[in-house]
């Protein structure tokens, strides 16, 4: 029988870990499939993976990145990463080889655990043909996806590590863990800047667990729910506001790869799944799914979306036709923490789906009566940006405020509602797309003279990329040489839907390019 959660005043990840083994020993931390794990396993999974990388030379600080979808390995290959003291570097599983390369590179990554194949492409083998980060010593492989080609000699396989682990005693993976302290870098999400160039957000383990037990409150989660878990482990929603809030309550973590109408519904029946937060994409092709009625989806019981604007009839619906009990939508973003403000579970279905709610997690917000930019200040800010005290000074002020270039207003009940964005950045399925970084790979593409990138509406996606370009003068570039290139060279959900060619892009007097005038022109203010 599930025990109730009990206070846990864990400080870092694993003695949250050994909290969650000790109250919930025998119920299921993780069900992958045929895969299923208690949490005392899950424990020792961890514990030995630890000791494998330790075995393997990872000290203190050391980062380790991770690049493989969701499965049970991620979480397992995550948790031991901080019981070993290292520091977690998630990667995108769309992004491309050389956008990978990057992050291992800038963080100077010791590890790399990567799928062994992933939507069809061997992402090992497209790395490779880059040049090779120097810090990096050891990469394991993680099964997961078709048979991929054979890895180098001094690769590992998942089944490997355990051999390593040998050499190192559960004493002194237990000693390690014991040394972090709860100000240790717990790990590093990356967010592309307005300058093109992401920036890694670093945060605590105090923080990390701070920010995903204020989550977990608001979204009733408890040891009995049962939680499928399908936006992405490497983003902070699937990774803190899932994989870490399911740690300090004792819910079960479902995870699901990649998204499937189907699968994700006979996951949920199979399953008798109770929390399934996502953007509002996932509810919405539930919900429109002709075979909608043959799955059993009365087990669900809580909703969290945002990232996306969420029409008042679609809460009504998922309360109303998914029955629902808890539906709220919530705002964060990286240099929070992944986190900043939040519904609660009485509010309605309108302030459910104009609002992001009020502040969690110890946050301040405020609103600048000079820009009407959304301002936020509390523990849980991030610590700074990797090796970029500059842009760190620039986005956290003298006074501790967080300048997050969204702009938005506070109603007089404390509920925060975002109206526009200072910076140029739009959400396309969920996921943040910044358009200078594209700009950036567009301008290296033969032919292209200017490029300018905006976001649509899209009923699918939310929004979707549009590029308006200029061509040099003599070449005769198409919108598919275009889309083409993109495609070649960054995340797919990156990759600019439609492509409109001018003769020039709309310039102000200091030579800005007016993105208001391409909005409007299609028909966005």
């Amino acid at each position: 029988m599930t025990q109730p959660a009990a206070t846990d005043p864990s400080q870092t990840t694993p003695m949250a870990l050994r909290h969650a083994a000790a109250t919930w020993g025998d119920s299921e931390a993780v069900v992958d499939g045929d895969v299923r794990i208690t949490w005392s396993g899950l424990l020792a999974a961890v514990q030995t993976v630890a000791r494998g990388l330790i075995a393997r030379g990872l000290q203190r600080a050391d980062c380790v990145a991770i690049w493989s979808p969701n499965t049970h390995h991620w979480v397992t290959a995550a948790l031991a990463v901080h019981y070993a003291g290292g520091v977690l570097i998630p990667i995108n599983t769309r992004y491309t080889a050389a956008e990978a390369s990057d992050l291992i590179a800038r963080t100077r990554s010791r590890v790399l655990f990567v799928a062994a194949s992933f939507l069809g492409k061997d992402r090992l083998a497209e790395l490779r043909q880059l040049t090779d980060a120097p810090d990096l010593d050891t990469v394991i492989r993680i099964p997961v996806g078709e048979t991929a080609t054979p890895g180098s000699p001094g690769d590992l396989e998942w089944d490997d590590v355990a051999q390593f682990a040998r050499a190192v005693s559960p004493t002194e993976a237990d000693e390690r863990a014991d040394s972090i302290a709860p100000e240790d870098l717990c790990d590093i999400l990356f967010t592309s800047g307005t300058t093109g160039r992401s920036k890694g957000a670093m945060c605590a383990h105090r923080q990390a667990l701070a920010v995903v037990r204020a989550w977990a409150e608001c979204a009733t989660l408890t040891a009995q729910d049962r939680y499928l878990i399908i936006n992405p482990f490497f983003h902070s929603f699937g990774y803190k506001a899932g994989i870490l809030a399911c740690l300090v309550t004792g819910a079960t973590i479902v995870p699901q790869a990649v998204f499937d109408v189907p699968t994700a519904m006979s996951t949920v029946a199979a399953e008798r799944i109770t929390v399934l937060p996502g953007p509002p994409t996932i509810y919405q092709s539930i919900l429109d799914h002709p075979d909608r009625d043959r799955f059993e989806l009365s087990t669900l019981r809580v909703a969290v979306t945002g990232a996306a604007v969420v029409p008042v009839a679609l809460v009504e619906r998922m309360q109303s036709d998914l029955d629902f009990d808890v539906v709220l939508t919530a705002y964060g973003l990286s240099e929070g923490c992944g986190f900043g403000t939040m519904c609660r579970p009485d509010d309605d279905p309108v302030t459910v789906a104009t609002t992001c709610g009020r502040p969690i997690a110890g946050f301040e917000i405020r609103i600048d009566d000079r820009t009407g930019e959304l301002l936020m200040r509390g523990p849980n800010v991030m610590l700074g940006y990797l090796d970029d005290p500059e842009a760190t000074a620039k986005t956290i002020d003298s006074d501790g405020w967080l300048h997050t270039g969204d702009v938005g207003y506070i109603d007089d009940r404390g509920y925060l509602k975002i109206t526009d964005r200072l910076k140029d950045m739009y959400i396309c399925g969920g996921f943040n797309v910044y358009p200078a970084e594209v700009e950036q790979v567009l301008a290296r593409l033969d032919g292209v003279a200017d490029s300018a990138v905006i976001g649509v509406p899209d009923d699918r996606m939310g929004e979707v990329g549009k590029a308006f370009v200029v061509r040099r003068p003599d070449h005769a570039l198409s919108a598919d040489d275009v889309i083409g290139y993109a495609k070649a060279n960054l995340a797919n959900y990156k990759v600019p839907r439609t492509v409109e060619f001018l003769d020039v892009l709309p310039r102000n007097a200091g030579g800005k390019v007016l993105k208001r005038d391409l909005r409007a022109a299609e028909g966005r203010t």
